[in-house]
């Protein structure tokens, strides 16, 4: 039996980058009139639907179709107006297979890509209970619309009137508001996050502003401890490889530590994300070539930070702990040198061969200090690490590596439920030989081929053998210079998703 129900709700989120957007679930229904969205499964002829709203609209829709060449092909749009009795009809196709959890998404963003000039009023989008998986809910289409909604336009004189967007209704009988409200739009909110770090200028973002941003958006939470390491307590630690990166900076660095712990005595898992507030290259001084977007290379200490506001905020039974290493890598007379040799917290000293390769000296501190205090179950760590990882992947995958063949497996599950691509690249004996050093006893780089392999290695050498542990390389991903489904254009807040999925399925008591 169809139940009446209408629930709506406001989706904010505490930054001018975000786009607030009005939704509501009612039972499924096609409505009189107005703008409608409608899949369409590939084939010859309209069917479910979109063969329902052919019918309302005395055969347009065939005729419209057939004119354009549109077929249903998976991601394919056609965009009629003023077809009677609809002010405006979107049809995207959804292929032929089964309506996956991701093409859901994906269908609700390229939903929001279509209709984001479009102003006040409401659009109806209309979700199927047939020929669909359990998981490709409204929840998952209502998602993926938000997702594509980012925009970041609050340093404009006149950003976006976000009053004007439309109310969308999704129009469906699974009962998946609660999911959406609850849950899902909270997993959105860490994604928006870790945009928002990555697009703010540095000028805006450094590791006490990064701090503070934090701590207002995990305010009122429950389960939360926030605690940072000052530039005292950094050197106090002997946290030399940090604190090498970060003294040459006026913007001393921090240890940024977040805890939230709901899942009882399980040991907590452990994401460390590379949290460079902004990269000159330092003494290595980089080409003046796209040097603005170094402002992104906070991009795993954003993820990992947006990780963990997405299970707080809605309530995961899981206990998981953001470190995020914050520095600023700058040239000055204070600053780290090429052929100095740094000692880190764990007493391993570090030859450097460019100022450059500084992703990898915060993380050494940060993974350490990870073991150290907390004997995670698991960590991972996150970073904008190399160039080398975009060269060999593209922009489709982010590397992974590890030697526990088992996290690796799990990762990669997840990152492929979450619609963010991952391949594995290989890790061996060879890249931890090969950062041996004359000077110290290893070097953070200047040694070969293959880049990602050594600065995995490089990480890796602060980590116990026997600790569970993956690393993210996702210098490939971050940065997006054309749309996805979900992701528009920019910083990509890659690995929110994926790393949510993965405490879903493995953290959560």
């Amino acid at each position: 039996m169809r139940t009446a129900f209408v629930l709506t709700f406001w989706l904010g989120f505490a930054a001018s980058a975000v786009a607030d957007q009005r939704f509501e679930f009612k039972p499924f229904e096609i409505p009189e009139g107005g703008r409608i969205v409608v899949p369409v499964a590939e084939g010859d002829a309209l069917r479910g639907i979109a063969a329902m709203i052919d019918k309302r609209t005395t055969g347009a829709l065939t005729v419209a179709a057939r004119e354009a060449a549109f077929t249903g092909e998976a991601g394919a749009t056609l965009t009629l107006l003023g077809v009677s009795p609809y002010a405006r009809i979107d049809l995207i196709g959804m292929g032929a297979e089964t309506i996956s959890r991701a093409a859901a998404e994906d269908f609700g963003g390229t939903a929001s890509a279509l209709l984001g000039d479009t102003e006040g009023g409401s659009v109806h989008i209309l979700w199927p209970d047939d020929d669909i998986d359990p998981q490709a809910t409204a929840a998952r289409v209502a998602f993926g619309f938000r997702l594509r909604s980012y925009r970041f336009d609050g340093h404009k004189a006149e950003p976006f009137d976000r009053d004007k967007l439309p109310t969308v209704v999704l129009r469906s009988d699974d009962g998946s508001a609660d999911q959406f409200e609850n849950d899902l739009a909270h997993v959105a909110d860490g994604v928006f996050f870790a945009r928002n770090m990555s697009s703010e200028p540095a000028n805006h973002i450094y590791p006490q502003s990064f701090v503070e941003r934090a701590r207002e958006q995990f305010r009122g939470l429950d389960n939360v401890t926030i605690k940072v390491l000052d530039e005292d307590d950094i050197q106090r630690l002997d946290m030399g490889a940090l604190w090498g990166v970060g003294k040459g900076s006026a913007r001393p660095p921090r240890l940024l530590i977040i805890e939230y712990m709901a899942g009882g005595k399980q040991a907590p898992v452990v994401l460390a994300g590379k949290g460079i507030t902004f990269d000159t290259g330092g003494i290595s001084l980089k080409d003046n070539d796209n040097m603005w977007m170094m402002k992104g290379d906070l991009g795993g200490a954003a993820v990992v930070t947006g990780t963990v506001l997405a299970a707080a905020r809605r309530g995961a039974p899981s206990n998981v702990v953001a470190l995020a290493a914050l520095a600023e890598n700058m040239p000055s007379a204070t600053a780290t040198r090429p052929g100095d040799v740094l000692s880190s917290m764990s007493g391993i000293t570090i030859e450097i061969s460019s100022t450059d390769a500084e992703g990898r000296l915060v993380l050494a501190d940060a993974v350490h200090f990870a073991q150290v205090t907390y004997e995670p179950g698991v960590l991972i760590d996150v970073a904008t690490l190399t160039g080398s990882v975009g060269r060999a992947l593209g922009d489709d995958y982010a590397g992974i590596f590890g030697r526990h063949d088992e996290i690796i497996e799990q990762l990669s599950a997840a990152s492929d439920a979450a619609g963010e691509g991952v391949w594995r690249l290989p890790l061996d004996d060879s890249h931890f030989e090969q950062i041996e050093s004359t000077y110290g006893d290893i070097v953070n780089g200047g040694v070969g081929s293959p880049g990602a392999s050594l600065g995995a290695a490089f990480i890796g050498s602060f980590v116990e053998e026997d600790q569970v542990w993956a690393h993210f390389d996702i210098a490939g991903v971050d940065y997006l210079e054309e749309d996805r489904p979900t992701v528009p254009a920019g910083y990509s807040g890659w690995g929110v998703r994926t790393l949510d999925e993965y405490l879903r399925r493995h953290h959560q008591d």
